[in-house]
């Protein structure tokens, strides 16, 4: 969903993109962030929204950095087409690395990984479709 907000008379336009595992795809006048959505008050339509400490750069066309849905788990946050695998299985990655890149909704998609690992599977190839929560990889 996008929102036009202002704060302090200063304008922002924010975009809340998919929201998987507890983690949210939120660009900010066009900064990319990665945040941590928490229920207030038990209230699951009440979220509060804590960004983690580094916002992701959005290269020229666009793309969007993602994150996993679950601790060593990379899903697809929305459907789309595998562009590129960036790593292999048995390769060694640091948290916060680009692991794959998919197209969805005419933008590139970054996805990265939130935790350190050996990439244990690679559940698609290069040029294959994807539904939202489809697992792509795993690292543990």
């Amino acid at each position: 969903m996008k929102y036009s907000i202002s704060i302090e008379q200063k304008k922002y336009e924010v975009e809340v993109g998919a929201i998987s595992g507890g983690i949210a795809q939120v660009s900010v006048n066009g900064a990319s962030y990665q945040v941590q959505v928490e229920k207030q008050g038990g209230q699951a339509d009440a979220p509060v929204v804590k960004p983690t400490p580094k916002p992701v750069a959005m290269p020229t066309k666009a793309a969007v950095p993602v994150a996993v849905s679950g601790a060593g788990t990379i899903a697809a946050p929305i459907p789309g087409l595998i562009v590129e695998i960036t790593v292999g299985i048995g390769d060694t990655v640091k948290a916060g690395q680009v692991v794959v890149i998919m197209e969805a909704m005419k933008m590139e998609n970054r996805l990265i990984t939130t935790v350190d690992g050996e990439v244990k599977e690679i559940r698609v190839h290069k040029g294959a479709h994807v539904a939202t929560g489809d697992v792509i990889m795993i690292i543990g």
